[in-house]
């Protein structure tokens, strides 16, 4: 009997952890753009963040932060990334969450600051300090739903997931939002993603639990192959589900397994959200000698604007695939022992076109919503896989616009 349940479109409360979302007014009048979230007392907090280089302000206060203590609030912004503000955007970053604590009751460091948007402008702290009272009065375990909208910037519908297990007789529940449409191909995390369980679990056992889960989620997608400034994942546990504390074993491992489930939800939520996406693409390569080298290929794949563009175009243009694989940089790669499928439809076979191959077969798979390229390297026993989506009109024309 199969103890998980997934309910669609309902996203469960977790004990212990609250939202509230407001209107601030950061970028446009009236949209939820505010979002504060409270950890109860003897919640533990992972987190990855961003590589870039240039990573935001408030990036850099939280990790700050988690280093001084634990996390009480988080405090979410979006229609402003504070990235590319220097010195003014650390201090602001700052005094947001000086704001919040001075109302919540803690410390400044308890607060973690999170923001998204336009990169290079100033953060309207007067906006926020005004938007606070609002977001902290509707702090709720409920607030799942509000809050997913409230982080959202250029995503067309907000995301989530959960998941509830029943794990030796005591309910445990996963709960998890993000966001992200475009700047995507994360470098640890999404964009922005929240994830929660009222399981018990220790701080390091937390970070290894979200360091797996990430690894095969958000680091396994690409919109469109740039890696944000504001990247942030949090995996939080409130242990005030009545199972007793984790320490590993079976438990350990299905809680593992339950948020893995819900990050790659909502990791292939955000590919699906692509910015002017129309399909949903599986690249799939296996038969590699090391991981390492089968992602070198599916990126190589997945980022090139010449294969994007066809996917858009339902246009089986397989000579694209072929040169994306030649140069993905695969050291001595045998042409003889290549083989590529538009799902199961064999288009490259021993590094030749196949022989049965024909194009109302490979424009019948690519007319789909979804399907898999797969390329088979003949060189090894490993396997892996990432997500990705094609580059359409509206791509250009969204982040043409963006700032206008």
């Amino acid at each position: 009997m199969n103890n998980e349940t997934k309910k669609q479109h309902e996203l469960f409360p977790v004990a212990g952890f609250r939202l509230g979302t407001a209107c601030a007014g950061i970028k446009s009048p009236e949209r939820k753009d505010l979002v504060v979230m409270a950890l109860d007392e003897g919640s533990t907090c992972a987190a990855v963040f961003t590589r870039n280089a240039f990573c935001a302000a408030p990036v850099t206060v939280a990790r700050e932060h988690l280093a001084a203590t634990s996390p009480e609030y988080l405090l979410v912004n979006t229609g402003n990334a504070n990235a590319g503000t220097g010195e003014q955007g650390l201090r602001d970053a700052r005094e947001c969450c000086t704001l919040l604590a001075a109302k919540a009751g803690c410390s400044p460091e308890a607060v973690l600051p999170f923001s998204t948007g336009v990169i290079g402008e100033s953060l309207p702290v007067d906006r926020i300090r005004a938007g606070l009272p609002g977001a902290c009065a509707r702090l709720s375990e409920d607030g799942w739903v509000d809050a997913a909208y409230g982080i959202m910037t250029t995503d067309t519908v907000p995301k989530g997931a959960s998941r509830q297990l029943d794990v030796d007789g005591h309910t445990v529940t996963v709960t998890g939002i993000a966001k992200g449409a475009g700047m995507i191909r994360p470098d640890m995390a999404t964009m922005l993603a929240f994830v929660v369980t009222d399981a018990g679990l220790d701080s390091d056992l937390l970070q290894s639990c979200l360091i797996d889960a990430v690894g095969g989620s958000f680091n396994r997608i690409t919109v469109d192959g740039d890696t944000s400034t504001n990247d942030a994942c949090l995996l939080i546990s409130t242990g005030q589900s009545k199972l007793p504390r984790i320490t590993g074993g079976d438990q350990y491992e299905r809680i593992t397994a339950a948020v893995a489930a819900v990050c790659e939800e909502l990791a292939q939520a955000i590919v699906r959200d692509g910015e002017g996406a129309t399909k949903f693409v599986t690249v799939a390569v296996e038969k590699g000698a090391t991981t390492d080298e089968c992602l070198q290929v599916a990126y190589t794949i997945a980022h090139s604007p010449l294969i994007k563009t066809a996917l858009f175009a339902s246009d089986p243009n397989w000579g694209r695939i072929l040169a994306a694989v030649g140069r993905a940089g695969v050291p001595d790669l045998d042409l003889y022992g290549v083989d590529i499928f538009l799902d199961d439809v064999c288009i490259i076979r021993h590094g030749e076109r196949a022989q049965d191959y024909t194009e109302a077969a490979g424009q019948g798979v690519m007319r789909k919503d979804e399907f898999i390229i797969r390329v088979v390297l003949g060189r090894g026993v490993v396997s892996a896989h990432i997500w990705t989506c094609d580059l359409s009109y509206d791509y250009v024309r969204i982040n043409a616009e963006y700032r206008t």
